[in-house]
């Protein structure tokens, strides 16, 4: 009796070490790290909690932007991850000492262990050579997310040109190909806010509601966060516009990045680009949000607008033994 005690005891906790191995209950924040050229780089941290992070490497890039993007730096890193168990991955291919509207297009990655990554740089003005497109001098912070009804990743963007079709920052979007290694379509308007729009995050409640957070971008306004909620991502006439900005914060935003919290509620974080931190702030609805924390962008963790997702113990482990802290 007493084997068989022992026996199921350690058959229990054999149980409970596979259930937390498997259990994203880490975070990993990918992020860049300021407007110079060796700033401009894919860069790592983790947390346990969600609001206080490790940079991974020393805060060093994890992958080199030269060997990935046209213009040899990438900002604005979003990450997700498939349905498959893969990590996909969408920069803006830019170097923002050419200027900011010198962006002509933007970088999709692919990985199976978020150490090696499959890259593809997607150029507007070759990938739409003979349209409005191919005069794009912004494609800002690609984001990704997973379209249920068309059974296909949808990326999308800030687009503007130099030619008046697109006058102002408006978000476009359209699908990736198979492998992601390129767009499969071309760009159509995700919505239009009737002026400047930027830095999208697009996600999903419990309830199947979405919630969309951008910049606001008009001159001589406040540049903070708006939020629309909806059912339907390619309806934009049935999308509600929430009352004032989400941000806890009188100071101009950017960069917005909604992640979910272990446990229950969502994080919504975003660059105070004006004054030298990141603020997280948390909901339990995603429609009202409180201060959390204020993480002063000095030292070796100094992160610029990027966003967080979900990890296992397992590949945090695996990471840490990859990357050194």
């Amino acid at each position: 009796m007493r084997k068989t005690l022992i026996s199921l005891f350690t058959f229990v906790l054999l149980i409970a070490a596979a259930v937390s191995a498997g259990a994203r209950n880490k975070y990993l924040f990918v992020y860049f790290t300021g407007n110079a050229p060796e700033q401009e780089q894919i860069t790592y941290a983790v947390s346990d909690d969600g609001f206080n992070y490790t940079p991974l490497n020393g805060g060093r890039p994890v992958v080199a932007s030269d060997t990935i993007a046209r213009t040899g730096c990438v900002r604005d890193p979003h990450i997700l991850r498939a349905p498959s168990g893969e990590y996909l991955m969408v920069a803006t291919d830019m170097r923002s000492s050419l200027g900011w509207s010198s962006n002509r297009g933007l970088v999709l990655m692919k990985s199976r262990d978020l150490v090696h990554w499959e890259h593809h740089a997607v150029h507007f003005p070759e990938r739409y050579a003979g349209t409005n497109l191919a005069n794009v001098t912004r494609v800002w912070a690609p984001q990704t997310i997973y379209d249920e009804k068309a059974g296909k990743f949808m990326v999308y963007f800030s687009l503007l040109t130099n030619d008046g079709t697109i006058p102002y920052d408006r978000v476009y979007w359209a699908y990736a190909n198979d492998d992601f290694s390129d767009l499969a379509t071309t760009p159509q308007v995700l919505f239009d806010f009737h002026a400047p729009a930027i830095d999208t995050d697009i996600v999903q409640d419990k309830h199947g509601e979405y919630h969309l957070f951008f910049k606001t971008e008009q001159d001589g306004a406040h540049k903070g966060i708006r939020q629309y909620v909806f059912r339907d991502i390619h309806a934009p006439g049935s999308w509600t516009l929430l009352d004032g900005f989400c941000e806890q914060t009188k100071e101009n935003v950017e960069g917005a990045g909604v992640f979910p919290l272990v446990g229950g509620g969502w994080c919504l974080m975003y660059d105070c680009y004006m004054s030298g931190h990141y603020q997280f702030t948390r909901s339990d609805d995603l429609r009202s949000f409180r201060w959390v924390a204020d993480t002063k962008t000095t030292g070796a963790f100094t992160p610029r607008h990027g966003t967080v997702i979900q990890i296992t113990p397992k590949e945090y482990k695996r990471l840490v033994k990859a990357l050194g802290k």
